[in-house]
């Protein structure tokens, strides 16, 4: 159930543009991330999912991410489309896997090449899985994700599953049947975040749409959030007491406000006021730094971390239609 509003109002929230603290070798960081990436191996390889759908084709993306390791997603698109389509690329929530194939269909059923990435690692919390493992170790860390390798950020886990994001991007801007002009990037709560990310870093995505973005001003969020997954790094603070500044320092590189600086693509935001998991103030903060004049956000002001839901998908076909021609 909903909560009572405990975070700003929305005139102070239409207002908020805190000071945020980004890297100086922030970009630097990127660069060097993504090239490491891009130049190690792997391929991209396409295979006929196992599915009952008849009507779109469905298949099993397998693409290189961090380090050249597999990853894989959902591809589904139209039966029979000809010529290159425009797509949208899918980020899942926390510890959500790509579940099962045909279970995410309106993009496609839209007409638009639709990819859902799994999430390496995660997938075992809610949803159908994933199958996507994530083969780096870490130090201490609080059970989940938010804190493995948190105290450098080369470690993180962020940096892994962020470049993945963006690796998929570059695979799908090479398929024969894609308008590589036209790529969107979406995603709820933590796929928002990733979306923030990969259209931060990637100058090539057409357009953004984070719902309900988590990953945003991890200061203010790790001290006031009630409702996991932030709490994870307030834990384990309370136990590395020593180690507050350098925990945000890593965090700066994978801060959502600190990406949105770089969104030149139009973005459609969405944000639930009554939010415990991701408040309200962390997505006004990277939705107020934004670089691009073409922003709009949908305010939901009576629920929680569910936001707009099939109402925001809604928003965002129509939203995205006038964007991609």
């Amino acid at each position: 159930m909903p909560v009572p509003i405990s975070d700003l109002t929305l005139a102070e929230l239409e207002a908020y543009k805190p000071h945020v603290y980004e890297p100086e070798d922030f970009d630097e960081f990127w660069s060097r991330t993504l090239a490491e990436a891009r130049g190690a191996d792997g391929e991209v390889v396409l295979r006929p999912a196992k599915t009952p759908v008849t009507e779109l084709d469905i298949l099993d993306l397998t693409f290189p991410g961090y380090g050249g390791e597999p990853v894989h997603a959902w591809l589904t698109r139209p039966k029979g489309a000809s010529g290159r389509l425009p797509a949208v690329i899918e980020y899942n929530g926390y510890n959500g896997g790509f579940g099962i194939a045909g279970e995410r269909l309106q993009w496609a059923a839209s007409g638009y090449v639709h990819l859902f990435m799994d999430t390496r690692g995660q997938g075992s919390g809610w949803g159908s899985g994933g199958t996507t493992g994530d083969p780096h170790g870490s130090g201490p860390s609080v059970a989940g994700f938010m804190t493995k390798g948190i105290s450098n950020p080369d470690d993180y886990y962020y940096r892994r599953l962020f470049t993945d994001a963006v690796r998929l991007v570059d695979a799908v801007a090479g398929l024969d049947f894609v308008d590589p002009q036209r790529i969107a990037v979406t995603g709820g709560s933590q796929g928002g975040g990733m979306s923030l990310a990969v259209a931060g870093l990637v100058p090539q995505v057409l357009a953004v749409m984070p719902d309900v973005p988590f990953l945003c001003h991890f200061r203010r969020a790790v001290e006031i959030t009630p409702s996991g997954p932030f709490p994870e790094i307030a834990q384990y603070l309370a136990v590395h007491r020593n180690e507050v500044a350098r925990v945000f320092e890593t965090l700066g590189y994978f801060d959502g406000v600190n990406f949105a600086r770089r969104i030149a693509a139009p973005a459609l935001f969405s944000v639930a006021l009554m939010d415990e998991v991701v408040m309200p103030s962390t997505v006004f903060a990277a939705y107020n730094h934004l670089a691009t004049d073409d922003a709009a956000i949908e305010v939901y002001p009576f629920n929680a971390h569910e936001g707009g839901q099939s109402y925001q998908w809604l928003r965002q076909a129509e939203w995205l239609a006038d964007r991609v021609g």
